[in-house]
This record gives C-alpha cells, structure tokens and sequence, in this order.
C-alpha cells in the first residue's frame, strides 16, 4: 500500500491538487482520519492510491513511507499490475482482490458468508451516493466468465477514476459520488473451482459428486453449488412451481432448487445482503444468450422499463420482459422490493462460454456496467 507522510501542516484541497486526486479519494482512503477543517497536521500518515506516487519525488509536502506495489510509469500498462483478463478461480479472484485493496484503499471488502467448502463470498464496495446498486456473476458454476469481465469492468472504472479520465464518455468521479455500488462477483467458489479445477482434494463430497456427474472426470458443464443445488432456483418466490417442474428431483449438476428455499449458504448470503442494504437496483450477470431479462408477473416499476431500453441500445442485447421462470434471485428481488432487478445474460454459444469471447463480451457489455450506475 502506499503511504505517505505530510511534513508540515497542508490542506486537504492543496494536497489532493499535489498528488492529482480528488479530495474525496483521500478522505475515503482514510476512514479512521478527522480532517479537521479540511487541514491535515504535519507527520500525518495516510494512504492514498497508487497512481498518486509518480508525484511524490522531491515533494516539499509530503515524502513516500512505503510503497510495496511497482511504480506506475506512463509507459507500462496498468494490466502489468492487476491483470483482470483471465479465468478467474476463487484462489485468483482473493488474490487479485486484495491486490486491487491495495492499489485502491478507498474500496472496502466484507465476506458476506461462506461456501458450503468455507470459502468466503466477498463484497466489494465503493461509491458515495443515496443510490444502491448491487452486482454480482459466477451463480452458476461453468458461468465463470462473467467473474472476469466484472473484474475487468471493476479494474477499468477504478483505474479511470483515480486518473480523472473518463470511462466511455463518463465523468467516473460523477458516477463515484452519485452511486454505491456493491460488487459480489463470485457467487459460486466451490462451483467454479469444481468446474476450472476439478474435485477438491479430499473433500466430503467426491463420492457424490463422481455420482451426480455419472463417474465423469469432466465438471465443465456443472451449474449448481457443491452439493449440486442450483443457487438460482434457492429464492422463495414461487419456489414451489420450480420444484414441481423441474426434471431433476434429486441433487445434481444443475436445475436442482433443492429440498426447500434458501437451504444453501451461498443463495442465503446473498439474501441476507440484499435485506440489509435496501438496493435500489440488482444485476445478475449469468451467460448465455445476449437477453436481458427484467420482469416479474409485472411487478416491476415503470422505472425498470426506461433503464433496460439503455441497456438494449448500448449493448445490443435483447431486452426480453416476461420468461417462464421463478424462484430466481432477481424473480424475488422483484417481487419483493418491487424495484428494478435484472438477469443479464452476458456472450452467445455453449456453456462454457471460451474465454475467446471475452473481447467481444466486455465491448458489448460495459456499457450495462456503466448505464446502471448513472441511470
């Protein structure tokens, strides 16, 4: 992290102006500093961003503690460092996330639960304004890929927002100030790590597992959590139809809505996050299909209707209001807070997506990421 000592009395103003920042990334840096009339004492330490160090050489202000992240020169390229662009794994998602802590203190992480294995399901929060809008992928287990174009989007807008630059024509510190935004982008661990990795060492569930997926060593096409209960019909919001229906009646690779709603850990810790926060907005990013879909049994507000046609014009994704479907998270979302809630189904083909698409699904799709923040 890099940190900073002040060497003699500054204000905050002259200092975010020195290190080419704004003043609220400092102040959000900094949680447990008063800024006293916006004037910071000297020998004051703080952390600030990354991207600030480049000005720090010679400072008649401040003089740099430590800084345990490489430099940032104009000429390297931010990937260099925080490498979004990739599979992701839970163990490559923790580790990418508390790089990503580092390089940008103003983000603040919480484990919301954990897995049915003990991994930990991590929120990610970042933004100043009355409007909540919650995001998160990986509900499903071969739907890997939307943990990595969330990263990606995730790493360009905090890069973007530190640099005072724009992200695709919008003001990031605009955006920042405007909305809070809560990222869980791996829903999923055991399931993804099943699916990237195969079974786990020793784990309970290898007998089970080799059963549901017919003795097969080969976990790519499985959807649900570990115990092979599919986390997207765990909602209670006509649960029962989605039990009835559904082929599998007993634990399986996918469509399996479990023995009752809200069993799993995974599907409750989302619950629970969303009764405490009061979201003003949810996106599930699963993949495939290029559709979003966005209304329940038409509970939806009007509201919800004006932001999807956003989306569908810039992402060329079709908007698709009514789906045979319950028992979603984004079905009870709905219906319940009767607010807007979306299942955006992110690429076209053959789950799993290749990750040969990934270009071609974050060109299309960042433009979600970002209408639903200034929408």
């Amino acid at each position: 992290m890099t940190i900073i000592r002040t060497k003699k009395e500054i204000s905050l103003n002259l200092l975010a102006n020195h290190l080419e920042i704004n003043k609220e990334l400092i102040i959000d840096s900094n949680v447990n500093k008063k800024f006293e009339k916006d004037f910071i004492e000297a020998n004051t330490q703080l952390n600030i961003p990354n991207y600030c160090d480049l000005v720090l050489e010679n400072s008649e202000f401040v003089e740099l503690m430590n800084n345990s992240l490489p430099r940032v020169h104009e000429n390297i390229q931010r990937d260099t460092i925080l490498n979004t662009k990739k599979p992701y794994d839970s163990g490559r998602l923790y580790k990418d996330i508390d790089l990503l802590l580092t390089m940008y203190p103003f983000v603040k992480k919480e484990i919301i639960g954990h897995s049915v294995l003990g991994s930990p399901i991590i929120e990610l929060t970042l933004g100043k304004g009355h409007k909540k809008v919650h995001m998160n992928g990986s509900f499903h287990a071969n739907e890997w890929i939307t943990t990595s174009i969330m990263m990606h989007w995730l790493s360009d807008y905090l890069g973007a927002l530190v640099k005072s630059d724009q992200f695709e024509g919008h003001d990031c510190l605009s955006l920042y100030k405007d909305t809070t935004l809560s990222f869980v982008p791996m829903v999923n661990p055991d399931g993804v790590d099943l699916v990237l990795n195969g079974v786990p060492n020793h784990s309970v569930y290898e007998a089970s597992l080799f059963q549901m997926n017919e003795d097969s060593l080969d976990f790519s096409q499985w959807k649900a959590n570990i115990r092979g209960i599919d986390l997207n019909n765990q909602y209670p919001v006509n649960w029962e139809i989605e039990k009835e229906r559904k082929v599998p009646k007993s634990p399986s690779p996918r469509d399996y809505p479990g023995d009752a709603p809200l069993t799993e850990p995974e599907a409750i810790a989302l619950a629970d996050l969303v009764k405490r926060r009061d979201f003003d907005r949810v996106l599930a990013f699963h993949t495939q299909g290029e559709e979003i879909y966005w209304g329940y049994l038409r509970k939806e507000p009007e509201e919800a209707g004006r932001i999807v046609n956003e989306f569908e014009r810039l992402s060329g994704y079709k908007a698709v209001r009514d789906i045979d479907s319950h028992a979603g998270f984004r079905d009870w979302y709905v219906n319940d807070w009767r607010k807007p809630g979306y299942t955006v189904e992110l690429g076209f083909g053959q789950n799993p997506l290749p990750f040969s698409q990934f270009d071609e699904i974050y060109r299309k799709s960042k433009g979600i990421f970002l209408a639903a923040l200034y929408m």
